[in-house]
């Protein structure tokens, strides 16, 4: 064991350490040179502290969105009740059937028709999905839905309508190309 290191280990310095007063106004100036590099300091380090909060935020609403649902699929009709999906479904598949029969009336004769009636379902498609963006802003605003609806049927009337004139037309060529033979 050391015997240097006793509560009287300090009795054999004989005055090796330096003793003297420090001069007068010493701690004042420390004071004020420490108070003047505080600023400094936090100068320095100012734009970090918000940096790293803000890069926290974006990472956070990164991971958020990644994982969200897609709002897109839950704004249809679907979303909102099981009735209201079999009605988007019931819509949907008349729309596809009715679309199938008109491209098959595509011919030369019926050409402009048809794709004047493409153009307008177009529109249609485009309205319909400004109405879904409103049905989630809405909270699922019963005029919303009725406005999905409502567009639905008139997809289907315009199909219908374009479709009931071609059928006239090609009626009429047929009729005419018998009574000429």
């Amino acid at each position: 064991m050391n015997t240097n290191y006793t509560p009287n280990a300090f009795d054999n310095t004989n005055g090796r350490f330096d003793v003297h007063e420090t001069p007068l106004g010493h701690e004042k100036r420390f004071l004020q040179r420490l108070e003047a590099s505080k600023p400094m300091v936090k100068k320095e380090n100012r734009w970090w502290k918000p940096l790293s909060i803000a890069a926290s935020i974006v990472v956070l609403l990164g991971f958020g969105f990644t994982f969200m649902p897609s709002t897109a699929q839950e704004a249809d009709l679907a979303s909102v009740s099981s009735e209201m999906k079999q009605t988007q479904t019931f819509f949907t598949t008349t729309i596809n059937k009715e679309l199938d029969k008109l491209k098959s009336y595509s011919t030369p004769a019926t050409k402009a028709l048809v794709d004047d009636a493409l153009v307008q379902m177009e529109i249609l498609e485009t309205q319909y999905e400004k109405l879904k963006e409103d049905l989630v802003a809405s909270g699922n605003d019963k005029r919303v839905i009725y406005a999905m609806i409502s567009n639905f049927q008139n997809r289907i009337d315009l199909l219908e309508q374009v479709i009931s004139t071609i059928e006239e037309v090609e009626n009429l060529n047929n009729t005419q190309n018998e009574s000429t033979i």
